[in-house]
């Protein structure tokens, strides 16, 4: 299938890794360009260098730096079509999941909130005026399952991702007449860096439930949270399934929210 992204030009955060890298590598594969946002370069993003990708260094937790990203994205390619704002979950040097909620201080959740609402508000508000000179765009904000079915754990975080959840169909319902498609893709648990670096989920949960990494991701994590497939879900999917939000293919899909999440979800 030909999604129609060829020389359109997508802005995507928290690129150097996971469901970002993976985005990044599907859209370039559609024949898009892209500037991939990150705090650093992976060796993997490096793998994909050609004059279609554009790096631009920034901390999304600086309130300049998601504009200058779009602004660098207007530069490099002459506008921008698409924005998946990606970048989320744990601040720089916070870890999840996080047990308890007395123990979540002010800055806790003000970083919380900066790094998984107000970066997606900012970015969406840079980019905004530069899809309506061409016409239209797409944004497409990753959120979670959470947002929807929140648990005794991670209270700030599911707390953002309700929020970004709600600026999405406010943002869809504001701008779809003018042809900015605004939708959500919502993950599950998925088999990233998140869960498999030293420290990550796998390393956290494992201390709680005695058990390996290995065996949290194999079986202990997957088991835990219900999934009916029995396993985490991998960034390509969820990757797959933002493209394709993005892309000119799914143009009636408007304030949609997209759930990745390997059957979690049991509501109606």
């Amino acid at each position: 299938m030909d999604l129609e992204l060829t020389d359109r030009v997508a802005v995507v955060t928290g690129a150097s890794k996971g469901i970002g890298l993976a985005t990044v590598r599907t859209l370039l594969d559609e024949g898009a360009r892209v500037v991939a946002v990150s705090r650093s370069r992976t060796s993997e993003l490096e793998d994909l260098a050609s004059k279609e990708l554009t790096h631009v260094t920034a901390d999304l937790t600086e309130p300049d730096a998601p504009a200058r990203a779009i602004a660098a994205a207007a530069e490099a390619y002459g506008g921008v079509d698409v924005v998946v704002n990606n970048a989320g979950g744990p601040p720089p040097g916070a870890k999840l999941p996080r047990f308890t909620f007395m123990s979540l201080t002010d800055d806790d959740w003000r970083e919380m909130f900066e790094f998984n609402l107000l970066s997606a508000v900012r970015a969406a508000r840079a980019a905004i005026p530069l899809m309506l000179e061409r016409g239209g765009g797409a944004i497409v904000n990753v959120s979670t399952v959470n947002a929807r079915q929140p648990g005794a754990m991670n209270f700030d975080y599911a707390a953002t991702k309700a929020g970004l959840s709600n600026l999405t169909m406010s943002l869809s319902d504001a701008y779809a007449s003018q042809g900015i498609r605004v939708n959500t893709v919502s993950p599950g648990p998925v088999r990233t860096p998140w869960w498999t670096d030293d420290g990550g989920a796998a390393d956290i949960i494992a201390a709680q439930a005695g058990a390996s990494r290995e065996e949290v991701l194999d079986s202990v994590a997957p088991s835990m949270m219900n999934l009916a497939t029995g396993r985490l879900v991998s960034a390509q999917e969820v990757a797959d399934a933002i493209v394709w939000v993005a892309s000119p293919r799914s143009a009636s899909t408007i304030g949609s929210d997209v759930v990745v999440d390997g059957g979690l979800l049991k509501t109606v």
